[in-house]
């Protein structure tokens, strides 16, 4: 599996990149997001990857941070939603854009990605609203920040990895903490978004962080 790539941009087409990578030479699929930030031929670029894989066909889409490559692959469980139309709906609304309709329930937003219809836009809320407060926590994780593209690593070997230490369990405080930052970036305000949390947590103390997205958003639901 590639999981990064890393390398020199050589063109940009219409819905792909090829990024050389010592010598060789990848194509990969971006969103339309994704092409219009990404740096001019020969700078050093570096993205995550997925690679689709068929009887007839490879392909590697390639995403500029590891949320927006969750999301991606989040999204392609969807029914009737393939890597082109994920990629479609990441393009028009961003990692951000996407977490925030699932949440609001706001199909028209999906529905705005180019060949995404009524129906598709309705299952993709429908179907993702129990899945994506896993991959909403992450926002607030370090880890999903943006590929480097430092000029030494893409001409030097790579160094040997060092054993990274083991890492300790999030307290419930980081939980609460992850989970305020996840609806802070959907649009919540500060007050609200904590207020919910807290209650939440009172409510399940033992409670990680996607169930504590998933019990916040119920409480910040407008009331009927």
């Amino acid at each position: 599996m590639i999981g990064k790539i890393a390398g020199r941009l050589e063109y940009r087409g219409s819905d792909h990149v090829l990024i050389d990578v010592r010598g060789v030479g990848y194509i990969v699929h971006v969103s339309d997001r994704t092409l219009a930030a990404m740096p001019g031929p020969g700078e050093a670029v570096a993205l995550f990857t997925e690679l689709l894989v068929r009887e007839d066909l490879l392909q590697l889409f390639g995403f500029p941070t590891l949320l927006e490559k969750e999301w991606h692959r989040l999204l392609v469980t969807v029914q009737g939603v393939g890597a082109k139309a994920a990629m479609a709906i990441l393009g028009t609304l961003g990692p951000d854009g996407v977490a925030r309709a699932i949440a609001l329930g706001d199909a028209r937003a999906v529905q705005a990605a180019p060949g995404i219809g009524p129906k598709i836009a309705q299952r993709v809320i429908l179907e993702l609203k129990a899945k994506a407060p896993a991959v909403m926590a992450m926002a607030a994780n370090p880890a999903t920040t943006a590929a480097a593209a430092d000029d030494d690593a893409v001409l030097d070997p790579a160094p040997a990895p060092r054993k990274p230490a083991p890492a300790l369990p999030p307290t419930r405080a980081a939980h609460s903490a992850e989970a305020l930052s996840a609806l802070t970036n959907l649009g919540y305000g500060h007050g609200d978004a904590a207020q919910a949390v807290a209650q939440a947590a009172a409510e399940a103390p033992q409670a990680e962080t996607p169930a504590l997205i998933r019990a916040a958003l119920r409480l910040l639901a407008p009331k009927a």
